[in-house]
């Protein structure tokens, strides 16, 4: 059915005389769900290559996918150890950081592009922009930045895959991204590029939502909209709970 699809596409794309390369894009969900049980998913990205005339080039173009979002500001703390205690020795603010970011390509992104378009384009993880609060030294910028990659990477919120895009005879792509189970919600932009002799030739993007349902969505809309009551109850149910939790080893004792 998508090969179908995607074919149908070139025919059409081949009879209006394109003028340049173009992406025809697409997702195997618009929409994640995540409930109670959830613990993670793939997201599929896949689509075609049109060349003009339905052409393919002695060389092929390539294709990076990235999918990243929702952008939220973060304060890192660095711990250090003083007196044999660990302390916030330093701490340093992002105004805009990825809470997501996976790139999946064929080759490494430095043997695609050039430093200035993976610069310009946030293609891989040392491109990111995650936007520094004003003031801050360019050596504890670095530091901050790489730790919060290394912790991001950890967590399975970041990742780049060298060989994570499979190209079919130069035209239909397809690549896989694991969506972890502690990903956030919100909306997020899945990016295609075409990309030859360093420099991008063509861009695409699709917009996917992940959001909580069931009695996740109840809690955290409750938490949003009624926060005094929320935490009312939050207190009442811990009590509750305690004092259960209580009497039943007072039984046993």
């Amino acid at each position: 059915m998508i090969a179908r699809l995607v074919l149908a596409l070139l025919a059409f794309a081949t009879l209006t005389g394109a003028a340049g390369p173009k992406l025809v894009p697409d997702v195997s969900s618009r929409a994640i769900e995540i409930r109670y049980s959830f613990t993670g998913a793939e997201l599929l990205l896949f689509g075609a290559v049109v060349y003009p005339g339905g052409r393919v080039p002695e060389t092929p173009a390539d294709v990076l996918v990235v999918l990243k979002g929702p952008t939220e500001p973060i304060l890192m703390r660095e711990k250090q150890k003083i007196a044999g205690i660990w302390m916030n020795a330093d701490s340093h603010r992002f105004r805009s950081v990825p809470g997501f970011y996976a790139l999946a390509s064929a080759k490494p992104v430095g043997e695609l592009v050039d430093e200035r378009t993976a610069a310009i384009y946030e293609l891989g993880l040392a491109n990111l922009s995650l936007s520094p609060g004003a003031g801050s030294e360019p050596e504890k910028q670095q530091r901050f930045e790489a730790g919060l990659i290394d912790l991001k990477t950890r967590l399975g919120l970041y990742s780049e895959q060298p060989g994570g895009v499979e190209v079919t005879d130069g035209v239909l792509y397809r690549a896989t991204i694991a969506i972890p189970s502690r990903v956030p919600v919100g909306t997020y932009t899945a990016e295609t590029f075409l990309v030859a002799d360093g420099r991008v030739l063509a861009a695409a993007t699709r917009d996917i939502e992940i959001g909580k349902s069931g009695f996740e969505r109840f809690v955290t809309l409750a938490a949003e909209r009624q926060p005094l009551l929320y935490g009312l109850a939050a207190v009442l149910i811990s009590l509750t709970l305690g004092w259960i939790a209580a009497a039943f080893f007072k039984k046993r004792v």
